[in-house]
């Protein structure tokens, strides 16, 4: 009986896992051909020439438009590669660093955020925001950094096949969006087949408890828990497989969804995320630290004004309702 039942929570995991891949993966499927695409054009180059008037307010060159518009129309990594090929300092690293950690993979994680019930416009708001806001207080506020930038330890790029022809391109994305999605599936089928072991056995109900103290700190439900604890581990775009089947079994309020969102919009993937930084030659300590205490800051500010907004609505119904 046992061994059926043990096979009966795998199935069901593992039908989760997949149909979270498919849902997830016609998001990024598209999404990877059409960036894929843009890649191959001067449109990239046209948006960072717009964009380097802008950079001297916030420290920076106008040649770094090219690792910021690389790493939010691309990925973290696209970005990071375009900063190697630049002569900078340790600050203007620093400062490229924390606008990507926060904006990254816009299309892609914007994209999934909609699918989990999120306002594209909130999304882009709070990560654009957030990374303008960094930059400028880290250019005012700290006064070293000045020396060159000492790259380390990546590995030496291979030389690029450039696909020839449009046909070469478009299949290039496909290569591309497939691999991605071979690597959702990847994380996301055990994750789901694990969170759901962890359902059957009452495991999530502990980890609830034990994430509580947290949750409440920040404004939100103990059921987010699941939620949280995969975005900070997996990201965005990995862990929207578990905030979509959390609103769909655990009953996730749309305001506590948000504000996991938002929460995770600042501070997503932060063993990855920050790891990555590490070759670039800068204090990688300082970048956490600015992403938890931000994500911590907005989130309980953001539960404030809302709980403040409702109780100024229930407040005005019963007013209302008394004048009646």
């Amino acid at each position: 009986m046992k061994e059926w039942m043990k096979i009966g929570v795998l199935k069901r995991g593992l039908l989760v896992g997949l149909e979270t891949t498919w849902t997830l993966g016609k998001i990024i499927f598209p999404i990877t051909i059409l960036v894929t695409i843009l890649g191959y054009t001067p449109i990239l180059g046209y948006i960072a020439t717009l964009l380097s008037p802008l950079l001297g307010v916030i420290g920076l060159p106008g040649e770094a438009a090219i690792p910021l518009v690389m790493g939010n129309l691309l990925n973290l990594f696209a970005g990071i590669g375009a900063i190697l090929t630049l002569d900078l300092t340790v600050k203007e690293v620093f400062i490229l660093a924390t606008m990507l950690s926060f904006s990254h993979n816009l299309l892609i994680e914007s994209a999934v955020a909609k699918k989990v019930g999120i306002k594209i416009s909130v999304v882009l708001a709070v990560r654009i925001g957030l990374a303008i806001f960094s930059a400028f207080m880290i250019n005012l506020l700290w006064q070293g950094g000045e020396q060159q930038a000492q790259y380390g330890f990546f590995p030496s790029p291979e030389a690029e096949v450039v696909p020839v022809g449009w046909g070469g391109i478009i299949w290039s994305g496909v290569e591309s969006a497939l691999m991605g999605i071979a690597q959702l599936a990847l994380i996301v089928i055990p994750l789901m087949i694990v969170i759901q072991i962890m359902k059957e056995r009452q495991w999530l109900k502990v980890l609830s408890k034990w994430m509580s103290p947290f949750t409440k700190l920040i404004g939100i439900q103990a059921n987010t828990s699941t939620t949280l604890a995969s975005g900070l581990v997996i990201g965005l775009a990995y862990g929207a497989g578990v905030m979509i089947q959390a609103v769909k079994e655990d009953g996730v309020k749309k305001k506590d969804l948000y504000l996991v969102f938002i929460f995770l919009v600042a501070c997503h993937a932060v063993v990855e995320d920050t790891v990555v930084f590490i070759p670039l030659g800068i204090p990688v300590w300082p970048l956490l630290l600015i992403r938890i205490v931000t994500a911590i800051i907005l989130t309980m500010s953001v539960a404030y004004i809302w709980r403040y907004l409702e109780m100024k609505q229930n407040q005005g119904r019963k007013e209302t309702r008394y004048e009646h």
